[in-house]
Parts: structure tokens; C-alpha cells; sequence
């Protein structure tokens, strides 16, 4: 989770409105484990998630998905503990966590995962700041389940792919649209809502270059390869215009890739864009805006970049998310099993 173990103080803002609000809070009088300091009054459940959302959403700078995934976790797990009677956070026990674990049994391993990290953020929010006398889940981990590869496409199938967004070279402005989206996500191995977020000024097309703000609000400098800059200026010059004149609301000024109405693009669009081609390109399974992303790492990795060239331009704040990259296809195994072996054929 964080790096610095969630050492940080809430924001003055949100400790403005526990004041306002009556909330306690750290350093506000009283502490809300009676554990900790007694005689203070104990904040409620939803009292000290609104405070763990503030903080993470506010100080930690996460991005509101995650923010928003954090919330939805974590409210599911209020609801297990106020079903066991627990008012506090301080009254959960390991048993109680043990519990929540138990009852995500027919979770894939990935929501069990997702869900657990979520409970082991807050408590430990919780007593780093104080408000808690323990950490109940510290010693409560979900079970691994087995490990699996990213969704990739070969290189021919994202050829067809991108052949297939273009509708044969038509000039309709959706067609534009949808090629250079295409052609700039796997280009880049830009995530849907670092594409759609794209603004006019985030793109350098002289240069190669686009901006991108990723998680965090965190931005990187990635290049951008000669097929998704023809695309883009193909667009730009003649399939941007006659979209942004649809709004209704009023011109759309900085969005790079717009919709029919001529808005900024939504990621469920962008969803759509991606399947449609996928499917008038006869790839025989769901494609999802991620598969582009996976795709090009892969690609660059077995094309002979480095691991750290790629962490940098996915944007990934660990090494080690991006070493699931470095895996060797079936057919790879077996090409250089049929080269090496001396007794292969």
C-alpha cells in the first residue's frame, strides 16, 4: 500500500469538518478508542471511513476510482461488522476480520484480494493515526490463487485490430476517432482514463510526445510512434471539428478524443470502440481497453526493451508489477525448445 505505512495527519480541511461536524479526531481532545486514551468518545464506523476516504483521497492524492473502489469495499465490510454488532472500529477483533474473509468465500481470489488490502488499509489508518488501540487484520491475509498471465494479443492480431477501427480508410470523423484512439493506447500502453482524460496541450506531435496523468495525478512523458501520430493528425485535422460542432452544451475545447455528441469520450466508449473492432477484426474472444496496454508492454519487453524502460512508460510505481510482462509465450517455449534441444526433432 503506501509507502510511507500511512504515517501521514489528515488534511486540515477534513479535520475542519470533524470539528465542525463533532466528529473526534487526532489531536482534537479525545481519541476515539476508549483503548488508547480513555474518557474520549469512540468515533462511529462510518465516521472513521469518511475520514480513512478523506485522507487517502485528499493527502495520499489517489485517484477518485480508487477512491471510489476503496469506498465500496469498505462500506460492504461496515455492514459485515454493524451485522456482529460492532459500533467501533476498535471493538473488531481478528475473529471478526477472520470472519469477513470467510464470507467472500465465492469471491475470485483477485476480489478476495482487492477487498482484504482494503480492510488492511484502514486498520492500519486507524492506529497509525490512533484512533484504534490494535491493528485486527494485520495478521489476516487472503490466500493467493494461482497466477495468471495478461490477455495479449499477437502482433498480427493488433494489426488487424487497428485495420479493422479504420473501416477501410474511411473519413468518416467516429472512424478517425476510433483509429487514432486505437493506434495512441498501444502506442503509449496508456491506460482508458489517461486516453480519455488526454488533453490538446498533453500532445506534441512535432516532437512524439504525449502527457499523460496516471494514478495519483501523477504525469509521464511517453513517446508516440509514427503510425499513431499519422493517425492523430488524420483526426485532428479532419474528424475533431465536425464532432466538437455536435455539443449542445457548448464547445469542448481540450479533449483530445471526443464523442458523437461532441463531448469528452467516456471510458465505457471507449470499452465499446475496442469490442466492435475486435469484433469486425474476427478475434475470437472479449477484448477489454486493458488488452492494448498489456499488448504493448509485452511486445516491447520480447522486441528487447528493458524492465525499467517499461515500468517508466506504463506509469507502474513498483518493478514488480511490471515483471508480469516478462513471461515467455507457449510458442516461444517451444521455438527455442525445437532451436536448442539436440534431440527436439
Amino acid at each position: 500500500m503506501g509507502r510511507d505505512r500511512w504515517g501521514g495527519f489528515l488534511p486540515e480541511t477534513t479535520m475542519t469538518a470533524m470539528i465542525t461536524q463533532g466528529r473526534p479526531g487526532p489531536g482534537t481532545g479525545g481519541s476515539p478508542d476508549p483503548a488508547a486514551a480513555p474518557g474520549g468518545d469512540p468515533a462511529a464506523l462510518t465516521d472513521l471511513l469518511d475520514q480513512f476516504l478523506a485522507y487517502i483521497g485528499v493527502e495520499r492524492g489517489l485517484a477518485p476510482a480508487t477512491v471510489s473502489a476503496y469506498q465500496s469495499d469498505l462500506t460492504m465490510y461496515v455492514h459485515w461488522l454493524e451485522g456482529l454488532g460492532r459500533r467501533e472500529l476498535g471493538e473488531v477483533t481478528e475473529s471478526d476480520v477472520e470472519g469477513f474473509l470467510a464470507s467472500l468465500a465465492d469471491e475470485s481470489p483477485a476480489s478476495r484480494s482487492r477487498r482484504m488490502a482494503a480492510v488492511h488499509a484502514w486498520h492500519d489508518f486507524a492506529f497509525r493515526q490512533g484512533l484504534t488501540g490494535a491493528d485486527p487484520s494485520k495478521k489476516v491475509k487472503a490466500p493467493k490463487g494461482p497466477s495468471t498471465l495478461p490477455d495479449v494479443l499477437t502482433v498480427d492480431e493488433v494489426s488487424r485490430l487497428l485495420e479493422a477501427a479504420s473501416m477501410g480508410g474511411s473519413n468518416d470523423p467516429v472512424v478517425l476517432r476510433d483509429r487514432a484512439l486505437l493506434e495512441f493506447m498501444y502506442a503509449t500502453g496508456c491506460r482508458v482514463s489517461e486516453a480519455v482524460g488526454l488533453d490538446l496541450n498533453d500532445l506534441d506531435l512535432d516532437e512524439g510526445l504525449a502527457r499523460l496523468t496516471g494514478k495519483g495525478d501523477k504525469q509521464r512523458l511517453v513517446p508516440v510512434g509514427s503510425y499513431a501520430r499519422k493517425a492523430l493528425t488524420a483526426y485532428l485535422n479532419q474528424g475533431r471539428s465536425p464532432l466538437q460542432g455536435r455539443s449542445r452544451r457548448g464547445t469542448e475545447s481540450r479533449a483530445v478524443f471526443l464523442n458523437k455528441r461532441g463531448r469528452r469520450l467516456s471510458r465505457q466508449s471507449v470499452w465499446e470502440v475496442v469490442r466492435q473492432a475486435g469484433e469486425r477484426a474476427g478475434i475470437q474472444r472479449p477484448l477489454h481497453p486493458h488488452t492494448l496496454r498489456h499488448s504493448f508492454a509485452t511486445h516491447m519487453i520480447e522486441g528487447g526493451a528493458d524492465v525499467r524502460s517499461v515500468q517508466e512508460l506504463l506509469g507502474h510505481s513498483s518493478v514488480t508489477t511490471t515483471q508480469i510482462y516478462t513471461h515467455v509465450s507457449p510458442q516461444k517455449l517451444i521455438e527455442a525448445y525445437q532451436t536448442s534441444h539436440p534431440r527436439a526433432r
